[in-house]
């Protein structure tokens, strides 16, 4: 393995049939930690599970849809027994698309704020007893910059991230002195198969989406770039850093 730095150490890793979370549970295990993963998509997990293990590395994992605080409870709890512990949580499960303030409906709304908040908020809460437990257990979050600032036709998404933004600040104060570290990566635009579902309409107005695009068409990030990050935020490198966001994203924030 080319690096060992989470050696001995067990990863929960949501979101992880695809994109973000897939890449960051394959780099999780190539330096040495034991990971488990979770996701909505069976097809896509089996699909993570078998190239972590042909690679060398030790996972599990099992469906999981986030929104519900029962999956997430029986989930969490494999992870600990089969792995003895939990050390790390990455919440990189996730979902939104671009539409209208007026286009989205209850539905939509409840669906995007009940996965990438509320379902961190499920998953932390049911972790932090664990991972308070481990020497250096952390979790570590994927905001986006779109949680920063106001971005017209993402009204849900932003509203979804911002407030994953804040409640990681609130969990990194609350659990400081007990050694627990809490942290939010926030990705401009990644080469997933979430970005598909952002590509703007023909009739928004230009000039309302242009400011939020990466700086030149081929700063476009790939998982694996975010994936670096999160591990360096997870790693014992950042044991000073708490309560942070992590932007990356090219310089389109700037």
């Amino acid at each position: 393995m080319p690096d060992s730095r989470f050696q001995d150490r067990s990863v929960y890793i949501t979101g992880a049939a695809s994109g973000l979370g897939r890449a960051t549970a394959v780099l999780f295990a190539a330096e040495g930690a034991r990971v488990f993963v979770a996701d909505v998509s069976e097809e896509g997990l089996s699909e993570t599970i078998d190239s972590i293990r042909a690679a060398g590395g030790v996972v599990d994992g099992g469906v999981c849809d986030v929104a519900s605080m029962a999956a997430v409870r029986g989930s969490i709890g494999s992870a600990v027994e089969r792995f003895g512990g939990l050390h790390i949580l990455v919440n990189a499960a996730g979902v939104g698309r671009a539409a209208r303030f007026e286009e989205i409906d209850e539905a939509e709304w409840q669906r995007v704020i009940g996965v990438n908040l509320t379902g961190a908020f499920h998953t932390m809460r049911v972790a932090v007893a664990h991972l308070l437990q481990a020497p250096g257990g952390n979790i570590v979050n994927i905001a986006s910059i779109a949680g920063l600032r106001g971005q017209a036709y993402n009204a849900h998404y932003c509203a979804s991230k911002a407030g994953l933004l804040n409640l990681t600040r609130c969990v990194a104060l609350e659990f400081a002195a007990r050694g627990l570290r809490a942290n939010c990566v926030c990705p401009g635009g990644v080469n997933t198969p979430l970005i598909r579902h952002f590509v703007p309409q023909p009739d928004y107005e230009k000039r309302l989406v242009g400011y939020y695009l990466p700086p030149a068409p081929h700063m476009m990030g790939m998982p694996e770039d975010v994936a670096k990050t999160i591990a360096f935020l997870a790693s014992d490198d950042a044991r000073m850093i708490n309560g942070a966001a992590l932007v990356a994203d090219f310089g389109t924030l700037a």
